[in-house]
């Protein structure tokens, strides 16, 4: 990947959900810029939670923002999305730059947090009527907007029923057509499938891209899962330590880590050098002991090198408790680029307390 690709940035639920695309939506890699973010900084006294980061998001991309919890990755929403100071550095919204123009660039987004914050209390078209009143919605088009929203993210029959009553992943979708019911040029979402169940998360991911091929969104989204990334967006950038470490399309992230496949393989009884040893086999690039006896390898020819493990472990009487080949993965990019596997990161975050206002600085 070269300097400059890291230095520019610039689906479908439910049976009864909208019907599943087979590809996510193309954007225009010559359309102009709907996010750009030059040289960001974000410091709460002697701790950087975003150091030097720039990007731009094109209108009509998924661009999505990739890390560990603690990365810094909802630092910059809440930068962008004007709800906290920039420290220093520019990040200007359709245009709009969000130090100087703030109420400008609000118009231009839509902003749907990590955590669920519709009233419990309210029924979801209640829901959905108090936003719209709140972002000056006409009344003649109000409902036209909420009606379409709630067929987008397949609420219609729920719209009378009291948000408690509703699933996880019904909640998450009321949050994200109720962020939409002012009709933004811009969408953010911030973990949008954190605690979901499985079921749930690719229900989401099936709304979103049905959403944005409606309504010719540019989406930033920040998450924590791989699959998530790889499947959604046009274009990922990896962050980590508050520094963006790596950006480009998933398949242009992944051709760019040596070896092409990866050996997921456990052993038993396996001696002390296993790992030194599993270095040696031919086109074996990387090697990752993940503990129990499970190792990670990471090759130019999976077929060759599958049959020299299996070779050297009867030879050394290691028993292989189970063994597989797969491509690379979103996961050996972190490896690569980080020195360490996404998942092990996500055991904890930096023990800074992010400002429960916006705007308030410790």
């Amino acid at each position: 990947m070269t300097e400059q690709s890291k230095a520019n940035a610039g689906m479908p639920g439910n049976g009864q959900g909208p019907a599943v695309r087979a590809e996510k939506p193309v954007y225009d890699p010559a359309a102009p810029a709907a996010i750009e973010v030059e040289h960001i900084v974000k410091k709460y006294g002697d701790f950087t939670a975003v150091n030097d980061i720039s990007f731009s998001v094109k209108e009509g991309e998924i661009f999505g923002l990739l890390g560990p919890n603690g990365a810094g990755k909802s630092t910059l929403i809440r930068m962008m999305t004007t709800l906290i100071p920039i420290t220093s550095g520019k990040a200007r919204i359709a245009g709009h730059d969000v130090s100087k123009e703030p109420n400008a660039a609000r118009r231009m987004i839509g902003v749907i947090p990590q955590a669920l914050t519709s009233d419990l209390d309210l029924t979801v078209e209640e829901n959905m009527n108090i936003y719209a009143k709140l972002y000056d919605v006409p009344a003649k088009q109000r409902q036209t907007s909420i009606d379409e929203l709630l067929g987008l993210v397949d609420l219609t029959k729920w719209r009378d029923a009291q948000t408690k009553t509703l699933s996880g992943g019904m909640r998450r979708r009321l949050e994200i057509a109720r962020g939409l019911v002012h009709h933004p040029k811009i969408f953010f979402l911030d973990e949008p499938t954190t605690g979901l169940d499985p079921v749930s998360r690719v229900a989401v991911w099936e709304m979103l891209g049905n959403i944005k091929e409606h309504r010719r969104l540019t989406i930033l989204i920040t998450t924590h899962y791989m699959d998530e990334a790889d499947r959604l967006c046009d274009r990922i950038a990896i962050v980590d330590h508050g520094k963006l470490v790596a950006l480009d399309a998933p398949m242009t992230l992944k051709a760019s880590v040596p070896g092409s496949n990866v050996i997921e393989a456990q052993f038993e009884n396996a001696p002390a050098d296993w790992e030194e040893r599993l270095h040696k086999l031919d086109d074996v690039t990387s090697v990752q002991h993940e503990g129990a006896g499970m190792y990670r390898v990471l090759t130019g020819n999976g077929s060759r090198t599958t049959t020299q493990l299996v070779e050297m472990a009867v030879q050394s009487g290691v028993q292989v408790k189970s063994l597989s080949v797969q491509n690379t993965t979103l996961d050996d990019v972190f490896v690569h680029y980080t020195g360490r596997q996404l998942r092990d990161e996500l055991q904890k975050a930096y023990g800074f307390v992010m400002p429960q206002r916006p705007g308030l600085q410790p």
